[in-house]
């Protein structure tokens, strides 16, 4: 596991969260992993970005239909506690997992929902690709496709999961579900865009991103 340790809130009134990279995780000991911290942290503990890609794994959120779960095809699936239906996580997939206590940061649900995307948003901008969230469905839209999908759980005002980022991977399981509960919704990833950038260096400029929006958002509400 690499751990970063960002300069770039170095003058800033509060301290920017401890980035790790962990690679190829699973997901089930990721998830349990982010709940322990959240749990266990306090007010003095230091917020972290997690930064990884899975093996193949559908999740289904808290309030996820079965109806949207097609056919499996042998993938596991997991019923977790974030919100949203069901979605698909696998290599090549850029993964960011927030754990923030938003209260530190001067931030709600809404705003970090729309700072995420921007992260995206602004990484797809430097390879001229124009994208777009959506108020009814969370996420990051090329076009009328989907290539980041957003889900976070709150838990005595402090979050974790966070944004997936479809760099470059298989899209085919996609096919056997209705992604994030919507029939025919369509997916994209960075790679049919032309972009050969490695999954490794995407999860790079995504902290940067997420790190400098953050550190952005809590000088400008600390004015």
């Amino acid at each position: 596991m690499k751990t970063q340790e960002s300069g770039i809130g170095n003058q800033e009134s509060i301290l920017a969260p401890r980035v790790k990279f962990f690679g190829m995780a699973e997901y089930e000991p990721t998830w349990n992993a982010m709940r322990t911290f959240t749990q266990r942290r306090s007010a003095a503990t230091r917020d972290e970005i997690w930064l990884l890609q899975h093996p193949a794994t559908y999740t289904q959120g808290q309030a996820g239909l079965p109806e949207h779960l097609l056919n499996a095809r042998g993938i596991p699936v997991v019923k977790i506690d974030r919100g949203g239906q069901i979605t698909y996580h696998g290599p090549g997939q850029v993964v960011a997992y927030l754990l923030l206590d938003l209260r530190r940061w001067k931030i709600n649900v809404r705003q970090l929902v729309r700072l995420m995307e921007q992260a995206v948003i602004n990484i797809l901008a430097t390879y001229n690709i124009s994208a777009q969230g959506r108020e009814d469905a969370p996420g990051v839209y090329v076009g009328d496709a989907k290539i980041a999908a957003l889900g976070l759980k709150i838990k005595h005002g402090c979050c974790y999961h966070g944004v997936a980022f479809n760099v470059d991977m298989d899209l085919t399981p996609y096919d056997f579900i209705n992604p994030c509960g919507y029939k025919g919704l369509r997916v994209t990833q960075l790679k049919d865009f032309g972009v050969t950038t490695a999954p490794g260096q995407i999860e790079e400029l995504l902290a940067t991103q997420l790190l400098t929006l953050l550190l952005a958002h809590h000088k400008e509400v600390s004015k």
